[in-house]
């Protein structure tokens, strides 16, 4: 960015203009006309256009029975793929098509803090940008306050033929003010009318509307359906002339695009009314007009409490038939949970104390501890026997095997229980919590136990019974625990890489003996030089590691020697990287070896030359190969020796 010439600038700038002249194109309906017979999705109603703008960013996956999964929220939305399928395929798709979903209200319900306002908000500033493109062009009526699809000006008893001509299905009448123009203006000559192209905006109220309930003794059904002018009425004299009434509520703008409704369940029945005509019929209600057609996505949210007391109620029955629910839980896959707050913290432009949260660092596994908390905190525990939320939380997140269960599994445990992830931690309070441990820490970065410490702090103030508060403190101790073994691995892992030669010697003396045990023949002893049998302590030493059993030590080794033999045809060695399976056995064993000297290295106060050398190699490497910074890598070796020492 620093680095752009101001002839690149103004180059942009030249497209920019450039693009907004395309943009701009005005024409009769007959030029209109000639649009529509090359490109007949250009009169696409507004369920087929969300649905193409969807599609058209690219779809991914569906094998196997996972969700499909659109590029259109890759960025945005994390680890709600089965509602997004649900949203796109259930609702989007048939309506696309008009069949008669598409007289349904789309309601999106869930959790606070789930991702309902970020979805809803994807969706209309996508269908402004899907304006702006070729596919997504779209044409009104010039001059029509509700941005009117001139295919309205070809009269009824001729659609047929249109239809027959053209392939277009044309849905919906001309508003007041287009009809009463047609008449006036332009002497019912259809051919003559102005057409433009238009671009949704919500900033500029074209094609995209947003309603929040509000004071009922203050709100009027006006902002949805438009209002008399008062001024123009003393003009015209009557408020049934279309020039005497302001066509500018949500439901007008909206037109052509859609609108969201904010709470909606929270609203006054008076609007719920308009919402259901809309819906039902497509038509919105205007005082002293006849119905008039409109063309609208109206997608409306709400909690999950509003949600269950509206529809428990009978009488709002004809209401809740023009409702289609799709479920918008708390993700429940950590690693999409830690998507979600780099995205919060990269978006932050918040200065607490004088710290630019978007700058500070943050040690690896930080955002895990606190992504693994939330969670857990959403998980309902399995009905099946032995299974823990812990192993739960890691099928979940796509671990193959943890102990005995495996991905086979995902599925049955996913339809335990409907409502998994409408309840828990909200990723505003981890959030919070995260800001608190970057700011109170009086330094430039945070780890894992800060933000853990954080938790517990927080949890007076979030939750509310002294059960519930042990059961959050009992997700911080598992949490803990887990993290314990994390951190001991990477110590573990940066001790062995500064002992690259152990490691390398360890692996050469293994294969040298799994050759002799596999072909039936005996290794050189390296001091004696005599013949001696295979060493199966040294082997089953470093195979216990990662649980390989007796039984299955023979097919283990000879795996490995297919591998060996695999490489050598391509003139490559074989490594401590080669096979992963082996690398953390052989991991597992030199820092079993070497526990101690980690134990007294990372733990003593006073460190000799040797041990302080030592350190210095550890924490290089974890500056290097691990992203850690000097600060939070020194602290980790600091915890690990504690740990080790207990």
């Amino acid at each position: 960015m620093g680095s752009m010439k101001p002839t690149d600038f103004l180059k942009q700038a030249e497209e920019q203009r450039a693009l907004e002249k395309r943009l701009a194109w005005e024409g009769t309906f007959a030029d209109y006309l000639e649009i529509v017979e090359k490109n007949p999705s250009v009169a696409d109603l507004a369920h087929a256009r969300m649905y193409d703008m969807i599609m058209s960013a690219g779809v991914e996956g569906g094998e196997d029975g996972k969700p499909r999964q659109y590029r259109f929220f890759a960025q945005d939305i994390f680890g709600l793929d089965r509602t997004l399928q649900q949203l796109v395929e259930e609702y989007l798709s048939p309506a696309a098509r008009r069949l008669d979903i598409r007289k349904r209200i789309l309601m999106l319900v869930g959790p606070v803090g789930g991702g309902k306002s970020t979805l809803v908000t994807l969706l209309k500033r996508g269908m402004e940008r899907y304006s702006k493109s070729d596919e997504g062009a779209i044409y009104a009526i010039k001059g029509c306050p509700m941005h009117e699809e001139p295919l309205h000006l070809i009269p009824e008893d001729l659609r047929a033929d249109f239809r027959k001509q053209f392939g277009v299905y044309i849905e919906g009448d001309l508003c007041p003010v287009c009809r009463w123009r047609l008449q006036h203006e332009f002497d019912g000559k259809i051919e003559n009318v102005p057409v433009h192209r238009i671009t949704f905006s919500e900033k500029n109220r074209i094609g995209i509307g947003t309603f929040k309930p509000a004071d009922p003794k203050s709100q009027d059904v006006a902002e949805l359906t438009g209002s008399v002018n008062i001024q123009a009425l003393t003009e015209y004299g009557v408020e049934s002339d279309p020039r005497a009434y302001n066509f500018d509520g949500e439901l007008n703008i909206a037109n052509r695009g859609m609108m969201e409704f904010i709470e909606m369940l929270k609203a006054e029945k008076r609007f719920l009314y308009e919402l259901n005509t809309v819906a039902g019929e497509q038509t919105i209600k205007a005082s002293r007009f006849a119905l008039i057609y409109c063309d609208v996505v109206v997608v409306a949210h709400t909690n999950e409490y509003e949600y269950n007391s509206y529809f428990g109620n009978k009488e709002n029955e004809a209401m809740i038939d023009r409702i289609f629910v799709v479920k918008v839980p708390y993700n429940l896959q950590v690693s999409q949970e830690v998507k979600i707050y780099e995205k919060l913290i990269a978006q932050s432009e918040v200065q607490e104390e004088g710290v630019d949260l978007s700058r500070m660092h943050i040690a690896p596994g930080t955002l895990r501890v606190a992504s693994m908390f939330a969670v857990m905190s959403r998980l309902k525990p399995s009905k099946r026997s032995g299974l823990s939320l812990m192993t739960k939380m890691k099928l979940y997140d796509g671990e193959k095997q943890v102990g005995d269960w495996d991905q086979k599994h995902v599925r049955e445990l996913r339809e335990e229980y409907a409502d998994e992830g409408m309840q828990g931690v909200s990723p505003r309070f981890i959030i919070n919590r995260l800001s608190s441990a970057l700011v109170r820490g009086g330094k430039n970065c945070v780890n894992a136990i800060d933000v853990l410490r954080s938790l517990r702090d927080g949890l007076a103030e979030y939750v509310s019974g002294e059960e519930e508060r042990r059961r959050m403190l009992g997700f911080i101790d598992e949490v803990r625990k887990e993290y314990d073994e994390t951190a001991k691995k990477e110590v573990q892992r940066a001790f062995v890489y500064s002992y690259e030669e152990s490691a390398r010697t360890l692996l050469e003396n293994y294969l040298d003996n799994v050759d002799a045990y596999c072909s039936r023949s005996k290794v050189k002893d390296p001091i004696t030089g005599d013949e001696i049998d295979p060493d199966e302590r040294l082997m089953r030493s470093i195979e216990e590691q990662i649980g390989v059993t007796e039984n299955a030590k023979r097919e283990f080794r000879e795996g490995i020697l297919r591998s060996v033999a695999s490489l050598a045809r391509r003139n490559q060695p074989f490594v401590v990287t080669s096979d992963e399976r082996l690398k953390e056995a052989i991991e597992k064993k030199l820092f079993a070896d070497l526990k101690d000297v980690v134990k007294i290295t990372t733990s003593t106060k006073t460190p000799d030359a040797d041990q302080l050398k030592k350190i210095n190699e550890v924490v290089d490497r974890l500056v290097r190969e691990q992203g850690y910074c000097p600060v939070c890598a020194n602290e980790l070796l600091r915890y690990v020796g504690t740990l080790l020492n207990r």
